[in-house]
């Protein structure tokens, strides 16, 4: 991979997945990271919320969440819009709730200004 990274949890820095399991950068317009994996410290409800904003208008989903701190993490879309049915099923990280450790040059930033490689679902 070009850009290897780890995700972390904004609000208390624990691991949530990384850029190995990343299936789509997702755009700049969405705001989110799309995963096959996360790890364990990642839960989700079994209830499910109707988006009422874009870009999840219409769309029912599980929303995720830091183990260890609550907070809000992203989402797994169960119904989805056309042009987000690929991702039903994946983990769907906000941009602006994690952050990304660099590991080639050990920096920490933010997730909306890492710009990685695009990979397509069949990759």
């Amino acid at each position: 991979p070009e850009l290897c990274a780890v995700f972390h949890c904004r609000g208390c820095w624990t691991v949530l997945g990384d850029s190995l399991q990343l299936c789509s950068p997702g755009t700049a317009r969405l705001g989110f990271l799309v995963c096959f994996k996360v790890t364990s410290d990642v839960v989700w409800e079994d209830s499910l919320l109707v988006g009422l904003e874009a870009p999840l208008l219409g769309c029912a989903y599980n929303v995720l969440s830091c183990r260890s701190c609550g907070l809000a993490v992203g989402f797994i879309l169960y119904s989805a819009t056309s042009d987000l049915a690929s991702l039903r099923g994946l983990f769907c990280f906000f941009k602006d709730r994690i952050l990304c450790y660099l590991l080639e040059n050990q920096m920490v930033i933010e997730a909306s200004e890492v710009d990685f490689p695009a990979v397509t679902l069949k990759d």
